[in-house]
């Protein structure tokens, strides 16, 4: 009988980027804000309504449909996501064309929601499975992705708004996605039971460190740990919403910057969003997950508390880029992390239902940074309650490295006692 050859692994990755440039591109939707206001005639909050009913239905449908994604496999999902986006996309410019703002919040928002939540699970569990031997590189390199998405398809997005109409640009765009996520779902598998990498075949040298457990979500909810990433996610997750929510008019108000120079940085936000998401994941693989992320809140800490002190351009600038790649980080290491935790039995269900967080803290972010700085009327006062928040996650990741560091020092003593 002939056996099935093994694909690529790297051709599986890129697979995967494909997926998650294509959702991504939901970071670029303010450049839509103005044009799809201006055809609805109402202010740009209203239409910024759809991006949040969709970034909440991403963290709800990444929960609820984990399992399910484990149940069907990756090509299945994949092609689901594919289809739910590019629907969401298409009936967005169907709901302009038939300047009905209802419609658009249930095509943008709803529709191409769920798209969001089964694409942004569908290729990281697979990943995981496929490099056991660096878990955080490739969820990086898939993840990046999605961060930076917006630098393609800002660009875009504009080009296509001036040249073809609103309308038209969403019918182009949705078509675009979809063959984008389609074909890349085509070719994404699991892989063979028992895989391992080729440079880790026995006698080589090499050895793979053993996950803390491999359990199913319905026991991961059961335990400590979950909690703690759970924790830890929704205070990274919202503080850095906060400040990529609040960069121009923080950089206009404290560097004095013009609107058009400020809106500059927040383009470069984005380059540092995506390469956090590379470089912090790759890192991990060496310094440890539990340490990637005390380094994240021990530095955040520092940052957010004296971030209004700082007066001198360029300190302010390295110190907010900083924080963006560790914002970005955080989502790139976390698959990998929840491997380590729970071993690949459920990782996508798993890795749902901590995204969630992604979904709460999308709201909760940005609402306690208006909260506080109009009371206050305080940047500073803003910025040191977050700095807060990260006390509070800093504590949490303290625990979860005990926990850690117990786990495995009970998995070498069963290895040495066997």
């Amino acid at each position: 009988m002939k056996t099935q050859k093994l694909k690529n692994r790297w051709l599986i990755a890129a697979s995967a980027v494909g997926i998650h440039i294509s959702i991504g591109s939901v970071y670029a939707y303010s450049v839509m804000t103005n044009p799809v206001k201006d055809i609805f005639d109402v202010d740009g909050s209203v239409i910024k309504w759809a991006f949040k009913i969709a970034i909440l239905l991403l963290g709800l449908s990444a929960a609820f449909l984990g399992r399910w994604v484990e149940r069907v496999g990756p090509k299945v999902s994949g092609t689901t996501a594919g289809l739910f986006y590019g629907i969401g996309i298409l009936g967005s410019g169907l709901a302009v064309q038939l300047e009905s703002l209802i419609l658009f919040y249930i095509c943008y928002g709803v529709i191409g929601g769920i798209g969001l939540g089964l694409g942004y699970i569908t290729p990281v569990s697979t990943l995981v499975k496929w490099f056991p031997d660096k878990r955080g590189l490739a969820t990086g390199m898939a993840i990046m992705g999605f961060g930076f998405a917006a630098l393609i398809f800002g660009p875009v997005m504009q080009s296509l708004f001036d040249s073809v109409g609103v309308s038209n640009a969403f019918y182009i765009l949705g078509v675009i996605y979809m063959i984008l996520i389609l074909s890349s779902a085509r070719y994404i598998e699991r892989p063979p039971e028992g895989y391992i990498p080729e440079g880790f075949k026995p006698g080589q040298g090499k050895v793979l460190k053993a996950d803390m457990a491999n359990i199913d979500a319905n026991a991961a909810l059961k335990t400590t740990r979950f909690y703690y990433i759970w924790i830890m996610m929704f205070i990274n997750i919202s503080c850095g919403i906060a400040i990529i929510s609040a960069a121009s008019p923080m950089m206009q108000e404290k560097l004095n910057y013009t609107p058009m120079e400020a809106a500059g940085i927040v383009g470069l936000i984005g380059v540092f969003n995506g390469l956090g998401r590379i470089m912090w994941s790759s890192l991990s693989d060496y310094l440890g997950r539990a340490n990637t992320y005390i380094i994240f809140f021990g530095f955040q800490i520092l940052a957010f508390f004296f971030l209004p002190q700082m007066t001198t351009e360029l300190i302010f600038l390295i110190v907010l880029f900083t924080v963006i790649t560790m914002y970005g980080g955080g989502f790139a290491t976390l698959p990998a992390f929840l491997g380590d935790l729970f071993g690949t039995k459920q990782l996508g269900a798993i890795h749902g239902m901590i995204l969630a967080a992604w979904g709460l803290a999308g709201v909760v972010g940005p609402t306690i940074y208006d909260v506080v700085k109009d009371t206050t009327g305080s940047l500073d006062i803003t910025l040191k309650v977050f700095a807060g928040l990260f006390i509070i996650a800093f504590i949490v990741s303290l625990l979860m490295k005990r926990t850690v560091t117990k786990a495995y020092k009970k998995i070498d003593e069963t290895v040495a006692f066997a």
